[in-house]
């Protein structure tokens, strides 16, 4: 793929991901959440000239620097999204104000880094920025799956309050 549809794609992918985020979505924990950020990630280790071949350590360390901003910013978002359960065990959740501000700052740090990267001469393929995005995504998803598992438990939704508690009857006094 281009540069040019590599972009098309992350703007994309991102767009949705976000518009979605800020609406009440069901959290399935049996489903393949990783799918979305696997295939991503294969999109973009796939292009050639994801490191500057002029520019080798360089173009490594801000790609590093690229994938810890997009765990950062998976974790942030992940841990600022609200989690609720419903009366039918299902866990929901909805991206609050402050998981749109780790957006912002993830976003900032991207746009300096490529900033950065071209200040020291270094050519930056879209395809760091795609696997940066994969990271954000996995890493959101994976956080998000363990906190319904942990609110649900893992065998299943969780039990009406009373439910398998297993207390001895008291007789009455007349």
């Amino acid at each position: 793929m281009s540069g040019l549809v590599n972009a098309l794609v992350i703007v994309a992918v991102a767009a949705l991901v976000i518009a979605r985020q800020f609406s009440a979505r069901q959290i399935g924990t049996d489903r393949r959440w990783w799918l979305l950020p696997a295939v991503l990630a294969v999109v973009a280790l796939r292009e050639p000239g994801i490191l500057d071949a002029h520019h080798h350590t360089e173009s490594a360390l801000l790609l590093g620097v690229e994938l810890l901003i997009g765990l950062a910013t998976g974790a942030g978002w992940a841990w600022t999204t609200r989690l609720w359960v419903e009366a039918d065990g299902s866990v929901w959740s909805k991206s609050t104000k402050a998981s749109g501000g780790v957006w912002i700052v993830g976003i900032a740090l991207r746009v300096g880094l490529i900033a950065l990267g071209a200040l020291i001469g270094v050519h930056q393929n879209s395809s760091a920025l795609m696997l940066g995005l994969a990271a954000t995504l996995l890493v959101r998803s994976g956080v998000l799956v363990w906190r319904a598992q942990s609110v649900t438990g893992t065998a299943g939704p969780a039990p009406a309050y009373g439910l398998g508690m297993t207390r001895p009857a008291r007789k009455e006094r007349a």
